[in-house]
């Protein structure tokens, strides 16, 4: 149901369990139920059958302070706050999954799409896009030390580095730095900078691949054309809505 834009994985475990989902007019209530990749199943949730959604890519300028999640059970505001009201032709958006993540202090570009397999190829550390950061930290770098943090250090028993970093601007006490990374792992910039003793005090993601944030406003978001698509994954065939 996820794979077909209806909810999130975990809201159709829930539907299942319930006994919200039948599979050929059958009640299925385990969440690992086959289904085949032909399509040709009937799938039904409280007797409405569901009908394929289309593919719906799109970016977002995902404010500091928004949680990275569908249901925050502490109850903190979602990305999903910056969703609130978007349609498509006059109908409500079918349910959209963040690209990977940014964390509740992180901001900048952050894609949803329906289209879990295409996520994938995204978010694939070995084949996916760079992603590139204009993080704030409470020191001036010199050389040595931004050519440390390429060469990576440990931090709790794993080893932390970045594809490339340079030196934007510095006051006296910090400085911008724009740091790209070829892997994503959780909080890797901030692990990262933790392991030679420095604090992130602002932390913006502003491009995956060749798609740059750009002028969106802060809580705004826009459709990614079918080229933008198609590039991020690394094809150039015309894909999209």
């Amino acid at each position: 149901m996820s794979k077909r834009g209806v909810c999130s994985r975990t809201e159709a475990a829930r539907w299942i369990v319930a006994g919200r989902v039948t599979v050929d007019g059958r009640v299925v209530r385990d969440p690992e139920f086959p289904i085949a990749g032909t399509g040709r199943q009937r799938i039904a949730v409280d007797g409405d059958e569901l009908d394929a959604a289309p593919r719906f890519y799109l970016m977002l300028n995902k404010p500091r302070g928004l949680v990275t999640t569908a249901r925050d059970e502490r109850g903190r505001d979602t990305v999903y706050r910056c969703l609130e009201g978007a349609s498509w032709q006059g109908r409500p958006l079918p349910w959209l999954a963040p690209v990977g993540r940014l964390d509740q202090a992180s901001e900048g570009l952050l894609l949803f799409c329906n289209d879990p397999e295409w996520a994938a190829r995204v978010t694939d550390p070995e084949s996916g896009p760079d992603k590139t950061y204009h993080v704030q930290v409470d020191t001036v770098p010199d050389d040595a030390l931004l050519a440390a943090f390429v060469h990576g250090a440990q931090h709790e028993g794993e080893l932390l580095r970045a594809k490339s970093v340079r030196l934007l601007r510095a006051g006296e006490r910090n400085a911008w730095l724009e740091i790209t990374l070829d892997e994503g792992r959780n909080r890797q910039i901030r692990r990262l900078l933790a392991a030679f003793g420095i604090e992130v005090l602002r932390l913006v993601r502003v491009a995956i691949g060749d798609l740059v944030l750009g002028d969106l406003a802060k809580g705004q978001w826009r459709w990614l054309t079918a080229d933008e698509v198609a590039r991020l994954q690394g094809r150039t065939e015309n894909l999209g809505r």
